[in-house]
């Protein structure tokens, strides 16, 4: 497709300790959603699209189950958003999305991993203004020019509209997530969504020199093994 975007690797769950992993960061994802959107997925559409993602990454019912019938009681742990930003390896840039319920902790274990790969972490705006912040969309559909005026009619800034082989991807503004899944939807009843998130996309990818690779992979292992860590975002191609 025409513009790299960061995925979830169905690398993930090879192991039964990376499928915890998984399972651990969806579950907190979904608590965090549930209790500040609601609990019911028809009337939270943040929950509803989460709740498809964790089930195509093979999450089981009774772990999305646990962690909403947890946010329906209320109490429980307070989480944050943090983000992070800075250089990794072969001067490739990263975000890093954390839910956190102690962010001196998390700030220190996210630092940690940069300075033990020689790396950079910065402050807020560091690389951001390198990535565009976006919803996307990916399904499969014949008709393009009837789900892009779907998308005009309903006033949506469409950033990127592509369809190869059938498969129909568009880009919009993070803020016009909503306008636009509800816009597609009502113009196609229930779509299968490929893909339906928000992410930070590179505004311009590069190649890490082959002497770097090891350690960029070693870099985002050790961020991803982090239990507080939800997202990464690079800029590095083929990664």
């Amino acid at each position: 497709m025409g513009r790299a975007y960061q995925n979830r690797k169905d690398s993930m769950a090879k192991t039964s300790d990376a499928k915890a992993r998984v399972y651990s960061k969806y579950a907190r994802e979904i608590y965090v959603c549930a209790k500040s959107g609601g609990i019911d997925p028809d009337g939270n559409l943040t929950l509803r699209s989460l709740i498809e993602r964790a089930k195509k990454d093979q999450v089981p019912t009774h772990v999305i189950d646990k962690a909403i019938d947890k946010a329906s009681g209320g109490a429980g742990e307070d989480f944050e958003v943090a983000r992070y930003e800075g250089y990794g390896p072969g001067g490739s840039m990263v975000i890093i999305d954390c839910l956190t319920d102690n962010a001196t902790r998390t700030f220190n274990d996210v630092r940690l991993c940069f300075t033990k790969n020689d790396c950079k972490i910065g402050t807020q705006g560091t690389v951001m203004h390198m990535f565009d912040h976006v919803a996307i969309f990916v399904f499969k559909h014949d008709d393009e020019d009837a789900a892009l005026e779907a998308l005009m009619m309903a006033d949506v800034d469409v950033g990127e509209f592509e369809n190869e082989d059938g498969m129909i991807t568009v880009f919009v503004p993070h803020t016009e997530y909503f306008k636009a899944k509800q816009s597609l939807t009502e113009a196609f009843g229930t779509l299968a969504f490929e893909i339906d998130e928000i992410q930070f996309v590179a505004q311009n990818t590069t190649a890490v020199a082959a002497e770097h690779a090891e350690s960029l992979e070693k870099f985002l292992a050790m961020i991803d093994d982090l239990d507080d860590v939800q997202r990464i975002y690079h800029n590095v191609e083929n990664v």
